[in-house]
């Protein structure tokens, strides 16, 4: 039988709190598969990279033989998750919620063996709980114990409105758990309250409590904001394979490593080897394809991988641009430059206006790749290769 301490340093590999580590291990100790909950609500069709951190978890678990419970929020969605809100969310629609259920699957199973995966909808107990089971679900918690939590707090301290439906949300989330059985439950940090609360119902339900697993929240290519689509420091996971590998290569050499850690699926063991050939004067270039590498064949298969290094070795090492191109070395600042700023600094365009007229027109790439978000940040401790038009070429440095 494998060893508890092997599994549970896969398990914590990347992670930010384990709640509580005594009971996961006794749990192990069981040798049964156990029950893996994350849930996720649809409210957009896409996912990146920074979803994708929980997902990978979950594949840890798959791997050490446990079972996994993937809940799409089809109910709680309609509600819409008020976490790391400062407004109430406009709930979305029963058509919408379903459209963006199944681009989910067909995502996920990028990443998760479906023959292992149970797929989970929360309306199948909700729907038929009607009134008088929500009502004594809100009765089981007090609105004082809701305003604990941070976001809610802050709301109700300041004036925000806080809608009745939005308390409710905690609630849902905490008894997926007890309607799923869950032994294990996965979140990111900003969802800890809504876990805890999980446990506390399934402890008046007469089920042992589960252990929450919380995950970190990744950062985006500019190293600053999490990851976010809003923000366009995003890698999305059905972008094309270039544009993938692109963006992945653009990421600064310390974040490369939070990249490793959180979404390679190599052992613990040889991401340090290769952390150590870096320090020992590896180019850290040769990392980042690596990665990109993983990345890319994870989602588009082996063959669009290597095709996507043949295509990025063939803008930078064969003469897609050419050899002369200036250097520019800029200071980084707070908040971070973005892409018109570096791009009038760098001498490439004359105003920031022109550098969004350029942008506009499809005319400005990094990294070889087109650029069409005007508010793309460019990571600090990176170098690019910026490209206006067909010939103005610099080599930017962010210090």
């Amino acid at each position: 039988m494998r060893a508890v301490d092997h599994d549970l340093r896969l398990i914590k590999r990347g992670s930010e709190e384990l709640l509580i580590e005594t009971e996961l291990i006794e749990k192990l100790k069981s040798g049964r598969p156990l029950r893996i909950k994350a849930g996720f609500d649809p409210t957009a069709p896409d996912l990146h990279l920074g979803h994708t951190v929980l997902i990978n978890k979950l594949r840890h678990f798959q791997d050490l033989g446990h079972h996994v419970q993937f809940l799409i929020g089809d109910f709680t969605g309609m509600i819409g998750d008020p976490t790391g809100k400062n407004i109430t969310r406009p709930p979305l629609s029963r058509e919408q919620i379903l459209e963006n259920a199944r681009t989910y699957q067909e995502q996920v199973f990028k990443i998760l063996d479906p023959e292992k995966t149970e797929v989970c909808f929360n309306s199948t107990w909700f729907e038929p709980f009607g009134a008088s089971g929500m009502i004594r679900l809100a009765a089981l918690h007090t609105v004082a114990r809701m305003l604990e939590r941070d976001d809610f707090a802050k709301r109700y301290r300041i004036g925000q409105p806080i809608a009745i439906h939005e308390l409710l949300y905690p609630l849902c989330q905490g008894y997926d758990s007890v309607a799923m059985k869950a032994d294990v439950e996965l979140g990111g940090t900003d969802q800890k309250f809504n876990l805890l609360v999980g446990r506390e119902l399934q402890k008046h339900f007469g089920q042992a409590p589960q252990v929450i697993l919380t995950m970190p929240l990744l950062e985006g290519l500019d190293g600053v904001n999490k990851m976010s689509k809003s923000l366009g420091n995003y890698v999305g996971i059905n972008e094309l394979p270039g544009e993938m590998f692109g963006k992945l290569m653009s990421v600064s050499d310390e974040l490369m490593w939070r990249y490793f850690e959180l979404l390679s699926f190599r052992a613990s063991e040889a991401i340090e080897e290769l952390r150590r050939s870096v320090l020992d004067g590896r180019n850290p270039r040769d990392a980042k394809v690596l990665l990109a590498q993983e990345i890319v064949e994870r989602f588009h298969g082996a063959p669009a991988a290597v095709q996507a290094l043949a295509d990025f070795d063939a803008r930078f090492r064969h003469g897609a641009i050419p050899d002369d191109i200036p250097d520019v070395c800029l200071s980084g600042s707070d908040p971070a430059l973005s892409i018109a700023q570096v791009l009038k600094l760098a001498g490439l365009t004359g105003s920031t206006s022109e550098a969004l007229r350029m942008i506009d027109q499809g005319g400005v790439k990094v990294d070889g790749c087109r650029v069409d978000d005007r508010q793309l940040v460019l990571a600090p401790q990176g170098s690019y290769v910026l490209q206006v038009g067909k010939r103005k070429f610099a080599r930017v440095s962010i210090a």
